[in-house]
This record gives C-alpha cells, sequence and structure tokens, in this order.
C-alpha cells in the first residue's frame, strides 16, 4: 500500500457518522476541523484531555466513556484512531477495514485506508499538502509547505495576476505599530489587491515598497485640501476612487478606531453609498509597551490600563479627559500623540494626587529598528524630554507596571 501515492480527495462529512476512538492530543488537535466540517462525532474513550471534555460539555460531540468495543464503527463514514494502546489501534483498525470505512492511525501510517494532511485555510480556500509516501513521512516539511502556500495566498504573493481578487469599495486597515510584521494577514491581503494605498505618516511604511508598480500610492499628509479640512480631503479622496470601480486601501497607523479617526471616514463613505471594509489593527497603546519590556497589567500591580490621546493639553479648553479622575487610579496609563504635552500632563497627574516618583517610560518609534525607551518620573520626565530629545511617534506608559520587567535592552536591529 505504501508504494503507491495518496489519492486526494475531499470529504464532505456534514451530519455523517465519525468515530474518533481516543481523546488525547492527536484527537484535541483533530477534533475542531471535523467539527467544522459538522459531521456527528462519537468519541470513544475512557479518559480525555481538558479540551476534548470541553467539547463534550458545549454538546459539539458525543462522548462515550469507555474503552473502545468492536461494533463501534458500525455505519461510520470516517474514523480516527488514536489512542496509546498498539493493541486496541489494530483492532479498530481490523473493524473499519472490514465495514470499508477510511480510516486514519496516529501511531502506523502503513497501516491506515487515509492520511491526515497538513491543511491551511485563506478566504474560502482549503490546502492540503500530503507526502507521497507513508515512509519516511515528515510532518514537520509538509507543515512547512502548507505554510509557504498559505501565506502566499494570504498576502496576495501567490495570486495568479488573471485571478486576483479585485473587490471596488474601500477597506479601513490597521497597519500595527511599525513594524510590518505587525499587521493583520487579511490587512497584507488586501494590500496586495489594492488599486490605490491612501497611507498614513505612521503607517507601517516598509509595506508600501512590496506593492506592484501599478499600484497608486498617495500620502494622506500631502493630499492638497485647498478650502476643506485635511480630514474632509482624505474623505473625499477615498470616495472618489472608490466611485471610479478601483479597489482603495485607507492604511493608517495602530487601529483605525483609537484615535485614528476612522469612524469618519466610515461615516462619509456611508453618506457617500461606498461599501466600506474595517480591518483591525494591533494598537500601540499595547504592543509598543510589550515591545519595550513593559506589560500594562500585571498580577498584584495594575488591575487596569487607561489610554489616552495627549494631543490636547489638561488646560485646553477642548480637552474631554478627566485628568482629575486619572491622577486617582491605581492602575496603569498609557498616553498617545502626548509627547509634547507631557510636562503639562505630568504636572497635573501630580496636582491632582499621584505621586512626583511614579515611573514613566516613553518608548520612540516602538516595534521599529529605530526603537528606544526613555524612563523617567512623573517628576522628571518633562526635562527627560528635552535632554534626551525624545520626539513623536512616542507612546508614555506611566505606572508602576514600568518597574516589573528587567532591564531595558536596546531591540535587535533589523
Amino acid at each position: 500500500m505504501a508504494e503507491h501515492p495518496a489519492y486526494p480527495v475531499g470529504l464532505r462529512l456534514f451530519g455523517r457518522r465519525v468515530v474518533v476512538v481516543g481523546a488525547g492530543t492527536v484527537a484535541q488537535r483533530r477534533l475542531p476541523a471535523l467539527i467544522a466540517a459538522g459531521a456527528d462525532i462519537v468519541v470513544v474513550s475512557p479518559e480525555a484531555t481538558p479540551s476534548v471534555e470541553a467539547m463534550a460539555d458545549a454538546g459539539e460531540i458525543t462522548w462515550e466513556r469507555r474503552r473502545y468495543m468492536d461494533g463501534d464503527l458500525a455505519n461510520a463514514w470516517y474514523a480516527l484512531i488514536a489512542t496509546s494502546d498498539p493493541e486496541t489501534n489494530a483492532a479498530a483498525s481490523a473493524e473499519a477495514e472490514r465495514h470499508r470505512v477510511w480510516c486514519v492511525r496516529s501511531d502506523d501510517a502503513d497501516q491506515a485506508t487515509a492520511w491526515t494532511p497538513a491543511t491551511g485555510h485563506s478566504e474560502g480556500v482549503t490546502v492540503a499538502v500530503l507526502t507521497t509516501e507513508a515512509r519516511g513521512r515528515d510532518p514537520r516539511h509538509t507543515a512547512a509547505i502548507r505554510d509557504a502556500v498559505v501565506e502566499g495566498l494570504r498576502d496576495g504573493t501567490l495570486v495568479a495576476p488573471h485571478h486576483r481578487t479585485r473587490t471596488p469599495g474601500v477597506a479601513l486597515v490597521g497597519g500595527g505599530p511599525g513594524d510590518p510584521d505587525l499587521i493583520t494577514v487579511r490587512g497584507r491581503r488586501l494590500l496586495a489587491e489594492a488599486d490605490v494605498v491612501i497611507a498614513d505618516r505612521l503607517g507601517p511604511r516598509d509595506l508600501l515598497d512590496e506593492l506592484p508598480p501599478h499600484v497608486e500610492v498617495i500620502d494622506a499628509a500631502k493630499i492638497p485640501y485647498g478650502r476643506f479640512m485635511a480630514q474632509e480631503a482624505i474623505n473625499n479622496a477615498l470616495i472618489e476612487h472608490a466611485q471610479q470601480g478601483k479597489s482603495v486601501v485607507r492604511l493608517k497607523g495602530g487601529d483605525p478606531y483609537v484615535f485614528g479617526r476612522g469612524m469618519e471616514e466610515v461615516q462619509a463613505l456611508a453618506e457617500a453609498g461606498v461599501p466600506c471594509t474595517v480591518v483591525p489593527g494591533i494598537s500601540s497603546s499595547i504592543s509598543v509597551p510589550g515591545a519595550a519590556g513593559i506589560p500594562v497589567t500585571h498580577r498584584g500591580v495594575a488591575h487596569e490600563f487607561t489610554v489616552v490621546s495627549g494631543h490636547v493639553a489638561p488646560d485646553d479648553e477642548r480637552s474631554l479627559v478627566d485628568w482629575p479622575a486619572l491622577a486617582r487610579l491605581t492602575g496603569t496609563l498609557v498616553i498617545l500623540m502626548g509627547v509634547d504635552k507631557i510636562g503639562k500632563i505630568a504636572e497635573t497627574l501630580v496636582a491632582h494626587g499621584k505621586s512626583p516618583q511614579t515611573p514613566v517610560a516613553l518608548v520612540q518609534e516602538g516595534t521599529t529598528a529605530a526603537q528606544r525607551r526613555v524612563d523617567a518620573t512623573l517628576a522628571t520626565v518633562a526635562e527627560t524630554v528635552r535632554t534626551e530629545d525624545v520626539k513623536p511617534p512616542a507612546v508614555i506608559v506611566i505606572g508602576e507596571v514600568v518597574k516589573v520587567g528587567p532591564e531595558p535592552v536596546a531591540p535587535p536591529m533589523a
């Protein structure tokens, strides 16, 4: 049997009986896909991992808490044999052969009538990779091929040009904190499908270099706006290109809805009747502190964190922030866009009861090769920003979590 390659086929198991013998880690890995396929799953095993037990408690599978018995595979369409007892596996496999049930064996692929491929999914496509022989199979090799294919489909590098997906409209894509690897796979795929990309200054600029030559890249900061406010000009540019039947990506730093004016753009597109997809991004408010070794929460130190925009000073009449209330909190305070206002912010927090010795960390150009961290206290942060020449973009973390991690070190250069 092993001298011949396997014949690849997709099984449609919706509503059909599938029997899994064994409820250990192998079954735990395989069950989610069987559940997603809509199979009627019976698991036969005296014991189960906590995850398999949770599936049974949720009604996703039927768990018969006993050892395998001859006859368990009657009327089954598919079987997975995955116990730690070779005799049980052999007996169940023999029954599957008698009943002509396709059977996978976790302990002996040569004795199985079916093999489980390394599978992955991308936008309605299932990728399944099988080696040609049972002997000498290397699961890591098939998994690596699977991952390469799926990644190529997700980021658009593997799609044939004439099959390229193209959806007119706008995708509002959160690019993450700066490192191009931290954009979501969906965001990267939409970039690969775009005709026009309107990008923020804080978006992951390295991704723009990967775009095909035909893609029009527009710097949002350089859109001429004449009598329009800058945001109105951006809204109009999005609408204009989308109404021309183009696939438009609005690439923003961080997450579109975290101080990114994302909803303003969504509202403008909705009023113009332009379809819009929002792709969340990794917010710098959490990821940048994490990249610098600072957890925004930590057991016994901080049970909450608050994210605040610092682009308006506390004494500015336009401020919507309740700074006295923030000063009373015992958790972590994360300030975005506040480098040039940090002196006034620190002064206000101290005036309302925050200790002047409260630790502060400023993380400039977080997650990029230029990342650097500067530590201070509320009492010294204004002077530290001046002497250390801290520039935007920088995330400011205020609270005891600043001292939780090991001594800060410079990030590895890309």
